[in-house]
């Protein structure tokens, strides 16, 4: 038996987020399918996290138990003859059998995209979300800066979040503006991405800080209110929940690395 771990990219437009469902319209029933055409084993892999329906990423690890021979540098290229064009295995290797992409995971970014300019980009519409008036990038990151540290994070969850501790971490969580798709001499403000990087997420949690920072630029909220709104651990004081296909989990990161077996 081998334990295998790899990396996925995906275009989540048309799916109904990464793990299994009835529907069987999911990233993971893909790629356990995609197994099954190249080594006739029935099984489920373990992911990194879920990702919503619409909901893309670059950087998902699952990880799986096997018995096929095949060597790991041929996995990738294998999968991918299997998979839709949509969905890209780009990472393969073997790790110890006790490793587990979800437990072990101890640091994962998102990225959530907003096209500020005054039209949407026609290439990259499914993965930015269009704003076109104008936003206080400034107290976006002021309020921003307010979500950095440990705390109940229930005001930026979902109603129905089942986990019964709503409290995580955030590291690290900034801001940075791509004005290359900007007109010149334009009133754009160009891509505005956000990064967010904690120990783990609640269900819509970064999609609900977007929605309440977008607010905040706006002008409907103050970089300040944002302490009052994790005190308060009341949904209804927060933002609404942005939309879901302009966030990409961007990267998950494990301790050294990912030791290779």
């Amino acid at each position: 038996m081998r334990n295998l771990c790899m990396k996925v990219n995906y275009d989540g437009t048309q799916y109904d987020g990464f793990q299994t469902q009835p529907s069987g319209n999911t990233i993971q029933d893909c790629l356990e399918h995609a197994i099954y055409s190249l080594t006739g084993e029935r099984l489920k892999i373990t992911g990194s996290g879920r990702t919503d329906a619409g909901v893309h990423a670059y950087g998902q690890v699952f990880n799986f138990h096997t018995e096929s021979p095949i060597p790991v540098h041929r996995w990738c290229l294998a999968l991918n003859a299997w998979l839709p064009r949509d969905i890209i295995v780009t990472d393969a290797r073997e790790v110890p059998l006790s490793f587990h992409a979800r437990r072990m995971a101890k640091r994962k970014t998102y990225r959530y995209s907003i096209n500020a300019n005054r039209f949407p980009d026609i290439f990259h519409r499914r993965t930015q979300a269009h704003h076109p008036t104008r936003l206080d990038v400034r107290a976006m990151e002021k309020g921003l800066a307010h979500l950095v540290g440990t705390f109940d994070y229930t005001s930026f969850a979902s109603r129905r979040s089942q986990k019964t501790n709503h409290i995580r971490t955030i590291y690290d969580a900034y801001i940075t503006v791509d004005h290359s798709f900007s007109r010149p001499g334009s009133d754009d403000q160009g891509i505005i991405h956000t990064y967010i990087t904690g120990n783990g997420f609640l269900q819509h949690m970064v999609r609900i800080i977007m929605g309440t920072l977008l607010e905040v630029g706006e002008g409907k909220k103050s970089p300040d209110d944002i302490p009052s709104i994790l005190e308060a651990k009341n949904r209804s004081k927060a933002g609404p929940t942005a939309v879901g296909h302009a966030l990409t989990l961007w990267n998950v990161e494990y301790e050294e690395n990912i030791k290779k077996h």
